[in-house]
């Protein structure tokens, strides 16, 4: 699978293959692939990933089983994993909450079978209920006006990877939450291209006319990742590599590794003992930033021309420091 395809996203689409195959018991391949929009042989190299899967100590009867023949695929789950799931009182409170959160995002279904078994969970746990709020940028439902209406808008955005203000028009395909913000993925007519904007940070919004047919049915192509193993997926986080987008090297103190946990990135080896990871950046002013917080041991492999990002950044950093103070 290619660095720029999202883990996360391929993981919740094989959790839902699994327990979807667990009620069914067994399916044809093709049935399967169509309903989870993969090819056959994308469908039985997902399913590879989870084969033996189980829980300790790992014994036969523990074990995750499926079974591909020619046409069909079934799953078997081991006794431990086939018993209903005993939460503590720490961990029931956790999915309340995860569920609340679910069902706060506009278009859920608050009557369905979320909302069924969040109300068992809350009288188990003795309680009536978890509140979770999602902040609601001021611009929030401009664009998802715009979006049910499929208007285009003219904005006024302010980019983290290139630290500018700009004005674009865009025309908003898909709206969502992720990591406690909104972003909304829009074809952007400066960039000629799909790209993902996060709400809280458009400063202005207004309608700018309905947008086109060839927009409309082809806007979120830019956003797919696509290989031969998995087939295409959409990311809905924070950032997904674009084509102006480049890959960076960076050789990262072993203590830091946390700090690229959030990011499209993926680690290749070390080097003198340090890991080597391999980083989408959108811009130079994210970039440093990023550098900066991993510090003075941190070092660019590749491309060369970002080896001095850092140390020209902390520089100017210092002289504001330094002009402030003579002042």
């Amino acid at each position: 699978m290619s660095p720029a395809a999202d883990t996360a996203t391929r993981l919740r689409r094989l959790l839902a293959i699994l327990t979807w195959l667990a009620q069914e018991g067994e399916a044809a391949i093709d049935e399967v692939a169509a309903r989870f929009d993969l090819t056959p042989t994308a469908l039985v190299a997902e399913l590879e990933m989870a084969a033996c899967c189980g829980v300790p100590p790992y014994t036969p009867d523990q074990l995750l089983e499926i079974v591909v023949t020619e046409d069909t695929v079934s799953t078997r789950v081991g006794t431990v994993l086939a018993r209903p799931r005993r939460l503590s009182p720490r961990e029931g409170l956790a999915l309340a909450a995860s569920a609340r959160a679910l069902l706060a995002v506009p278009g859920s279904d608050e009557d369905g079978a979320l909302s069924r078994a969040l109300a068992k969970l809350d009288r188990a746990l003795g309680q009536t209920g978890i509140e979770v709020e999602l902040d609601s940028p001021d611009l929030l439902e401009t664009v998802r006006t715009a979006l049910a209406g499929h208007e285009r808008l003219t904005i006024t955005y302010y980019s983290a990877s290139t630290d500018q203000t700009a004005e674009r028009t865009i025309t908003p395909r898909r709206l969502f939450a992720s990591e406690g913000h909104w972003y909304v993925d829009a074809w952007c007519e400066v960039a000629d291209g799909v790209r993902r904007f996060r709400v809280d940070r458009i400063a202005t919004a207004a309608p700018a006319g309905p947008a086109s047919e060839e927009v409309l049915a082809d806007a979120l192509v830019d956003m797919t990742a696509r290989d031969e193993a998995s087939g295409p997926t959409v990311a809905l986080g924070a950032f997904v590599p674009g084509p102006d987008s480049r890959r960076v090297r960076i050789v990262a103190d072993p203590a830091k590794a946390w700090l690229f946990d959030a990011l499209p990135s993926v680690i290749e080896g070390d080097e003198d003992g340090r890991p080597v990871w391999e980083v989408f950046v959108g811009g130079d002013a994210w970039l440093e930033r990023l550098l900066l917080r991993l510090g003075p041991d941190t070092q660019v492999l590749e491309p060369l021309e970002d080896r001095d990002l850092a140390p020209d950044a902390a520089r100017r950093i210092l002289a504001r420091y330094g002009s402030a103070s003579g002042a």
